[in-house]
């Protein structure tokens, strides 16, 4: 793992990326977080001469506040950490369309098929599970069976998380509202422990209060690089279950944008060899782009790719819908 970190640290520092014309300022509204990809963006900024001022904040408040600033919005780029937020923009027209040589060699799962967005970087949805109280052979085929009896109150969910979330939004898409909401309200009969964030589930599942536990992959890794005897695993479900879903941090240039060249120029950076390197290293999120050395923990980027689920990212823009389905199943 060290090996890999010190790569990444190499490809930032050796990648150079010619300047524009002209310096110029970018703004960018950032739904990731100022510790995770303040780094990379200083990067850019060195590496092409042009100044980058962020404003950080919650992707869907992000999201929803450039809708209400229209084309009177400062912002050139949108970063956002979940597909749903992306699909919103782009559905209330307000996304320009990017440069086809900027996305056209991307996995389509990687991508807005409108081609207004690409993905920075994937992340999955994975079951942690404990290695001292259970093994990767009691996972079920589906996140479907987690209803069984034999599960009962044995798991954690985090209903209020933006993760979760998305992935209740993709399972409304795949399978519809009806089976959605059964599903919510047998999870909810089987007792499971409710927590805040994906981050207190992992330790929960550490800590032995709990044994399984549904969570984004990159959560686990924070806690391995701290202890590399934690007793927890993760894993996915049977090819194809939406308990698998992958999504993405994407990254997307508003229509009303002043600065579209240097805006696209932003874009294409975080898809380089260095930038993909350090998303994967230390962000502990899945690359988007071939060669880049895999992060141990995570596991091959082509497996994910084989087991996640099929389904059209710019669907998982009906959060409202989901918010609602929770509510009747009494889990918020």
């Amino acid at each position: 793992m060290q090996k890999k970190l010190l790569t990444g640290i190499a490809l930032l520092g050796s990648l150079v990326i010619a300047p524009l014309a002209s310096a110029a300022s970018l703004t960018v509204y950032s739904g990731r977080g100022e510790a995770l990809v303040q780094p990379i963006i200083d990067q850019f900024e060195k590496q092409t001469g042009n100044k980058v001022n962020v404003r950080y904040g919650d992707t869907a408040q992000l999201a929803v506040l450039i809708q209400e600033e229209g084309d009177r919005s400062p912002a050139d780029v949108y970063w956002g950490q979940d597909a749903g937020a992306m699909g919103a923009l782009a559905n209330a027209g307000l996304l320009a369309t990017l440069p086809e040589s900027v996305y056209k060699d991307l996995p389509a799962i990687f991508t807005s098929k409108t081609g207004q967005w690409v993905a920075a970087s994937g992340r999955s949805r994975v079951i942690v599970y404990s290695t001292e109280r259970a093994s990767a052979e009691d996972i079920p085929a589906s996140v479907f069976d987690l209803t069984d009896e034999k599960f009962k109150g044995r798991f954690g969910l985090a209903p209020t998380n933006g993760g979760f979330q998305s992935f209740v939004t993709g399972m409304r898409v795949k399978h519809g509202d009806e089976v959605t909401l059964a599903w919510l309200k047998d999870m909810k009969a089987n007792e499971p422990k409710i927590y805040r964030n994906n981050t207190t589930q992992v330790q929960a599942v550490g800590d032995g209060e709990i044994d399984f536990a549904l969570v984004n992959n990159y959560y686990l890794p924070r806690f391995v690089a701290a202890n590399s005897e934690y007793p927890v695993k993760q894993t996915y479900f049977a090819e194809g279950d939406i308990g698998n879903l992958m999504n993405v941090a994407g990254v997307a240039v508003l229509k009303s944008s002043k600065n579209q060249d240097v805006a696209n120029a932003f874009v294409e950076y975080m898809l380089t060899p260095a930038a993909q390197q350090y998303f994967t290293s230390f962000v502990n999120e899945y690359p988007v782009v071939e060669g880049i050395i895999p992060n141990a923990v995570l596991g091959d980027l082509d497996e994910m790719l084989k087991v996640a689920p099929e389904i059209d990212l710019d669907q998982l823009a009906d959060l409202e819908g989901t918010l609602k389905l929770l509510r009747d199943a009494e889990l918020l």
